[in-house]
Parts: structure tokens; sequence; C-alpha cells
């Protein structure tokens, strides 16, 4: 397991990225809309992790609500697992609370799931887990 990215709510990605981008020099992977989520989504790698900004595509997706009550700044934190059905499975039965019950596609066509705020001492967690191709080809 690794963390995969941290999740930044922004309001805008283009205003971001002036700081991110060209500021830290931070490399832009892709920019892309997950329309399951409500968000268009930057990843700007950094290490062997990243940084995901997330711009809501309305006031009422989760991030646009999320913006609305806190205002900009982390959203959560993703760990890359190997097998996130699994993983779900063990984390519910030791009474962790899975955000919709069930696992989704994500960014970059992976699988995600997220652990609500209250099982991760107030920190909402993100689980990913890559497409079966890649996996294959690492």
């Amino acid at each position: 397991m690794k963390i995969d990215h941290l999740g930044i709510a922004v309001r805008s990605i283009e205003g971001s990225l002036a700081f991110y981008r060209d500021g830290l020099g931070l490399e832009l992977d892709c920019i892309e809309t997950v329309a399951d989520q409500g968000a268009r989504v930057a990843l700007l790698s950094v290490g062997e992790s990243r940084i995901e900004l997330l711009e809501p595509v309305s006031e009422e997706s989760v991030v646009g609500r999320f913006l609305a009550k806190r205002g900009e700044g982390l959203h959560h934190i993703c760990y890359e697992v190997e097998d996130l059905t699994g993983k779900l499975e063990e984390l519910r039965s030791r009474g962790a609370r899975v955000l919709d019950g069930y696992p989704r596609r994500g960014a970059e066509g992976k699988l995600v799931a997220f652990l609500h705020p209250a099982s991760a001492n107030g920190v909402l967690v993100e689980l990913s887990e890559k497409p079966k191709h890649e996996k294959e080809n690492t």
C-alpha cells in the first residue's frame, strides 16, 4: 500500500496551476472530468505520489458543497491498494463506514471507494485500485 495522492478542493484548476505547476514545478499529468463525482480533476506528479486538484462541476456536487462549507484546502488522502474489494470487506468487518457502499470508477479508470471521515479520525479516505491492465504491466 502507498499514498496515491492528496486531494485538494479548489475553485479553479487553471488558477491553482499557477502555484502547483508554475510555482512548485510539479508536472501536470492530465486534466479530466469525473462525471460520477461531479468534479474536474488535475493530476500533478510529486515523487511517487501525486496532487489531485478537484474543481466542482456544480455547486451541488460533493466538492461544490465542500467548498461552500469549508473553502479551498485538503479534501482527502488516497491510498492505493492491491485488492479494493478485499480491503473494503476487511475494513467493514472492523467497523469502518464505506460511503456509497461499493467501489466505482474514478479518475484514470481506477476503481475507488471512500471511507467516512468518522472512521479515520476526521479524514476523508479514498482507496484506489489500479485498472487490471496497469497491474499486468508492472
